[in-house]
């Protein structure tokens, strides 16, 4: 079974290089693996792609060895484990906020004795089964992630008792969602405490949290702040600077 990079990154404490996708791009794979990421969220949860698109995105990932942390649309259980099956190193899923969700969420994609996953063991995590065998479930929990996003003041309250389940990987705060919820809600909640609060309670059960950074200010606030999964880059941002750099050479030619 492929090697988690991510996971190796989080076992010694460090950061992971890690980038945001949500089109089908199969060279942004390529690319990310290049420039050295270690790990590429895929968003499913506000794009979309057919199942067979998605196939196809996990082979260029183990092709490059590069991780893929894929925010699922579903919490369909054995969806998700499929996800697993056809070469994700990771899930990261929108909108936990309770501990009975997190351990939902475990007993889904964890083998026992974590969880109630499924076995097949043909898929491309186990090599098509020629990488299969007695130690495979063990090796599929060791090397295989859970994230959980933090996106509401609910999850804020219950973070410590949400990053206590066992097979929970890491925390992931949401700010646009966050902060949503803090401007439309009477609580006295900031986004600044609940990073302090998340923060505190990924160091007290030994979990890896982070958030998106669109700055490198942001990311170097983030590092301070303990975390490890930071996403810094990703294409939107990338076609907008590129699209606006060559319009901008097309006006001193043209005019405006």
């Amino acid at each position: 079974m492929r090697k988690s990079k991510t996971l190796a990154k989080l076992r010694t404490g460090e950061p992971v290089r890690m980038c945001s996708l949500g089109h089908f791009i199969p060279e942004y794979i390529r690319l990310a693996a290049h420039y050295g990421y270690e790990c590429i969220w895929l968003d499913l949860e506000h794009r979309t792609m057919g199942d067979r698109e998605v196939q196809a995105m996990l082979a260029y990932f183990h092709l490059f060895d590069i991780d893929c942390m894929l925010r699922a649309p579903t919490l369909e259980k054995t969806r998700l484990y499929r996800y697993l099956e056809d070469g994700a190193a990771g899930l990261m899923i929108p909108h936990v906020s309770t501990a009975d969700k997190a351990r939902m969420l475990v007993n889904a994609v964890k083998f026992p004795p974590l969880g109630d996953r499924g076995l097949d063991g043909a898929g491309l995590d186990s090599d098509f089964i020629l990488a299969g065998g007695e130690d495979y479930t063990d090796e599929a929990n060791r090397e295989t992630f859970l994230v959980v996003q933090i996106e509401t003041p609910e999850a804020v309250a219950n973070v410590d008792e949400i990053a206590a389940v066992e097979g929970v990987d890491g925390l992931f705060i949401g700010p646009g969602d966050l902060g949503l919820r803090i401007r439309k809600t009477k609580t006295d909640l900031t986004l600044g405490s609940a990073f302090e609060t998340v923060a505190a309670a990924a160091k007290r059960h030994g979990k890896a949290w982070g958030c998106p950074a669109a700055s490198i200010d942001k990311v170097k606030e983030l590092r301070e702040q303990g975390a490890q999964l930071i996403a810094h880059g990703g294409e939107f941002r990338a076609i907008m600077a590129a699209l606006e750099e060559c319009s901008s050479a097309l006006n001193e030619v043209y005019g405006k």
